[in-house]
């Protein structure tokens, strides 16, 4: 067998579809033992994917039944079936290379130890591992374990971050019992129990092709993804389904959100996201928070280190040397403690989730992290504040509107009354207070010598007590005995001239008692009628029926002077 025949292929399947050789990798001086799709050129599995080797290397299937690629006299893999009764090496049209024996059993096979990719009816079982290329010094992982299908970041201690059991994909065939192998069958990966039962599918392309070959990739940025051999197509669907979900879905301590946008934690923007660990056991390390409403990929498959308060979580991560981050649920007293950190995700629904991150010293960043959630706060109380008040300026001003197109509307009123014909003659609040000394002294009347004064108000008043209105109407006037409107008018004027004008009626109301339309309650006392002291004329009771929206408004100076 010589490495330069066909390309560096020298075992091909009876299709031609599959070839065993050497691949040179992308820095064209190192090479990997690999299966290949010889169509596509897709790698479908490696012997030494881990450990390239350099020029003269060699593959040998050696006569004791041993298979092994040996670089500079150090064997680099090897299938380890020395005297084992193997007598053939067979690369199968499924893409599986086996070593058989005489009676054609296999004794090992590369479907037993698969690399990244899957192939159509190549059963994966539990204790088996799929594992990615290595990025960014990080690999991920597919096991069945615990009845499940899991994928996991390989950190320094495993976190998982997707199941078959929790996605919400899975077609359930028949409830119950522990998942033990997994098969790519036509469009859909196929699970089963120990004894073959079919349990759960996911259907990863809608439309079936029989002339299809499907393969299933567990890529280097940690998605299982399905392609068909023949086309290169990829299928609509991955796992996981959420981008966000995946460890390395952005840099460390970056928050991962919809769209696979990523940004800084908020609580470590201060120092770009890279706070310093010298050492994790430093006594003077600290733990700062990371920001709020953060989510981490592992919460929904990992058991909590203890459950405590939050006080108690923090001092389990600073007393633990491998802590580097924490994740405490306030819901349930659940804590978290992790060795490694990948990217955060945006908490769904709101969270209870306090989550801080181990730095070197207490440091100037835990203070200035500290100052900038206090300058948060203060921004958000000015905020509040300056709104609260901008609320309360709205509120006067559409008072104050309301209130001048009240006042706007009596004007319109007293308007009206200007211009219909006969009205008596009108005159301003100024010049009633001027020619009556303030509404209190007025001489040279009827009925009493020009050289007594008196206090009108309270003169009028007593007439009215004692039935003599009249003595009150200029003498010109001629009125029956029998009328009713000298009184009715008499009452009203002590009404209008009250010095409080809170008390003094509406000019509606004015219009309608002189119209004798409602009635006219009896004015205060004369020891009253210029002191102020009595009830308003809103707060007189129903006997003045119903009630006006202005029966309350202050009168202007030329309703005072309407109509009396």
């Amino acid at each position: 067998m010589q490495f330069l025949d066909n390309g560096g292929v020298f075992l091909v399947s009876n299709s031609s579809d599959f070839g065993f050789g050497f691949n040179t990798n992308s820095d064209l001086t190192s090479f990997t033992l690999v299966i290949i799709h010889r169509t596509s050129s897709r790698i479908i599995w490696s012997a030494n994917r881990d450990s390239p080797v350099q020029t003269f290397s060699n593959f040998t299937f050696a006569n004791d039944g041993n298979a092994y690629l040996q670089s500079n006299g150090k064997v680099i893999w090897s299938t380890n079936t020395a005297k084992k009764g193997v007598v053939a090496i067979e690369l199968l049209d499924s893409g599986n290379m086996v070593l058989v024996n005489n009676d054609g059993g296999v004794v090992w096979q590369s479907f037993s130890y698969p690399t990244n990719t899957l192939l159509p009816n190549q059963s994966f079982l539990k204790g088996m591992k799929l594992v990615s290329n290595l990025y960014n010094n990080l690999s991920f992982s597919l096991q069945i374990k615990t009845g499940d299908a899991f994928l996991s970041a390989e950190f320094k201690s495993q976190q998982p971050y997707w199941s078959m059991g929790k996605d919400t994909r899975r077609i359930i065939n028949k409830s119950g019992g522990d998942v033990n192998s997994a098969t790519i069958e036509a469009n859909s990966w196929r699970f089963y129990d120990e004894n073959g039962t079919f349990l759960w599918q996911f259907v990863f392309a809608d439309e079936y092709d029989a002339n299809a070959t499907w393969v299933a990739v567990l890529e280097d940025d940690g998605f299982i993804k399905f392609y068909n051999l023949y086309g290169q197509i990829a299928a609509t669907r991955q796992i996981p389904d959420d981008s966000c979900s995946r460890p390395q879905a952005c840099s460390r301590y970056y928050v991962c959100h919809d769209g696979n946008a990523c940004q800084c934690a908020s609580g470590l923007a201060q120092v770009n996201c890279k706070p310093q660990i010298v050492s994790s056991c430093n006594k003077s390390s600290s733990l700062v928070s990371a920001g709020e409403n953060l989510s981490y990929f592992a919460l929904r498959f990992v058991s909590p280190s203890s459950k405590t308060d939050l006080a108690g979580c923090k001092s389990s991560c600073l007393n633990n040397c491998t802590c580097l981050a924490m994740f405490f649920d306030k819901s349930f007293g659940n804590c978290y403690l992790f060795d490694q950190i990948g990217s955060f995700e945006d908490a769904k629904n709101g969270t209870f989730i306090e989550t801080y991150i181990k730095v070197s010293g207490t440091s100037d960043t835990s203070v200035g992290l500290e100052n900038k959630k206090q300058s948060t706060r203060v921004v958000i109380i000015v905020v509040v504040v300056v709104t609260i008040v901008a609320f309360f300026i709205f509120v006067g001003i559409r008072y104050y509107k309301k209130k001048t197109e009240v006042l706007s509307e009596i004007s319109e009123d007293d308007a009206f009354l200007e211009n219909v014909s006969g009205m008596p003659v009108r005159f301003t609040y100024k010049d009633l207070q001027e020619a009556t000394n303030d509404f209190a002294i007025i001489s040279g009347r009827r009925n009493y010598s020009s050289s007594e004064t008196s206090h009108f108000p309270a003169y009028a008043f007593r007439m009215m007590e004692e039935g003599k209105v009249k003595i009150l109407l200029d003498e010109k006037m001629k009125v029956n005995e029998n009328d009713t409107r000298p009184m009715v008018a008499t009452r009203v004027a002590l009404w209008c001239i009250q010095d409080d004008v809170n008390a003094r009626p509406s000019m509606t109301k004015v219009v309608q008692m002189l119209e004798q339309l409602r009635p006219v309650p009896s004015p205060p006392e004369g020891r009253q009628a210029s002191s102020g002291l009595f009830r308003p004329f809103s707060e007189l009771g129903t006997s003045l029926g119903p009630s006006n929206d202005r029966s309350d408004v202050n009168l202007s100076n030329m309703a005072l002077s309407g109509p009396r």
